[in-house]
């Protein structure tokens, strides 16, 4: 094989040591679970906001966006459980963007992986901690899970990974909610695919380990849109997209049917001032029919602290370096309407 193995990687003792998990953490981390589980199994009636930067950059920038969701939280608490976003993973493998702080802690520099393990860890355990949040990440890479699974309260499975076996078989492992979005092309057989192999039981190789699962009750349905075959977004979160879906999962015998609208990437054509827009034409759908009402549980939205985005080493505090976000004063309108449209 034409590979260099350099180390072997793992979760060392001093980097537990650092940052541990306390009881109290993982008394967050439990009651967040609990609180998702409610609410896609119908027991609770709120709206799930998955809201945050597309990737998480720097400490810094992350953990004051999401403390200023605290205080939004408290006055929507009623109607919305917001959990931010804490991606620390990119899927750039084209070229030399940015795969994310666990493979690149510091934005342009050589890739550094045991750096990166500390770097998600602390950033994650500091969110939980500082802001009583359990956040979102996405599994880009399944052997990887191991890292986060103890501190997470949600992962997303993204386009290009839904149709992976090994994403499948790992999510059907997982102690908290996975969202399992459509592929790019837009058949959304193959999420439901997806969604029924993580919610059954499966025995399979992972880490050179035999391992056996019971399933995840708790892994459902993101809707991101798609891009036909001349590469142009299309949308799937009008009406009849989501009368379809709750259509779909009505003749599939899945547990606890429930979808979340991604109101960015190629539902917006990756313009991120249209999510506002996107998630108030949701909402509506949902006053209209019983059955959308159901199924949608809550919205997928990328925001950061400052408008758009910017090159790696763009020098503005607060902006993406990857795709286009909704600044935060439009995000904390946009969170107080549709508290209010509920």
């Amino acid at each position: 094989m034409n590979m260099v193995f350099e180390r072997k990687l793992t979760i060392p003792k001093e980097v537990k040591e650092m940052y541990p998990i306390t009881p109290a953490i993982r008394e967050i981390v439990t009651s967040r679970i609990k609180e998702l589980e409610a609410i896609l199994s119908g027991k609770d009636n709120r709206l799930i906001l998955l809201i945050g930067p597309c990737s998480a950059d720097r400490d810094d920038s992350v953990i004051d966006y999401i403390t200023r969701l605290r205080g939004v939280q408290e006055k929507v608490k009623d109607k919305i459980l917001i959990v931010p976003r804490i991606y620390t993973n990119k899927p750039r493998t084209t070229g030399d963007g940015y795969k994310g702080m666990l493979h690149q802690p510091d934005p342009g520099r050589k890739p550094d992986m045991f750096k990166g393990i500390v770097a998600i860890r602390e950033l994650h355990i500091r969110a939980i901690a500082e802001t009583g949040f359990a956040c979102a990440d996405e599994m880009l890479y399944p052997e990887n899970e191991r890292y986060l699974d103890d501190i997470l309260g949600y992962v997303a499975i993204g386009a290009r990974s839904v149709e992976d076996q090994q994403h499948r078989l790992t999510a059907s492992g997982l102690d908290h909610p996975v969202g399992m979005k459509n592929p790019t092309g837009g058949d959304i057989s193959v999420m439901m695919n997806s969604i029924t192999a993580a919610q059954h039981g499966h025995t399979f190789i992972f880490r050179g380990w035999e391992v056996h699962t019971t399933g995840n009750p708790f892994a459902h349905a993101i809707l991101r849109g798609y891009v036909n075959k001349h590469g142009q977004s299309l949308p799937n979160y009008h009406y009849e997209d989501l009368y379809h879906l709750a259509e779909t999962y009505a003749q599939s015998g899945l547990q606890n049917p429930a979808c979340i609208v991604d109101t960015n990437h190629a539902n917006s054509g990756k313009n991120p001032f249209e999510q506002p827009r996107i998630a108030k034409d949701v909402l509506n759908s949902r006053a209209c029919n019983a059955d959308i009402h159901n199924l949608v549980k809550g919205f997928m939205i990328e925001s950061y602290i400052e408008d758009g985005n910017q090159k790696i080493g763009g020098g503005v505090y607060g902006r993406s370096i990857t795709d286009a976000c909704l600044g935060w004063e439009k995000s904390e309108r946009l969170i107080y309407e549709l508290a209010e449209m509920l």
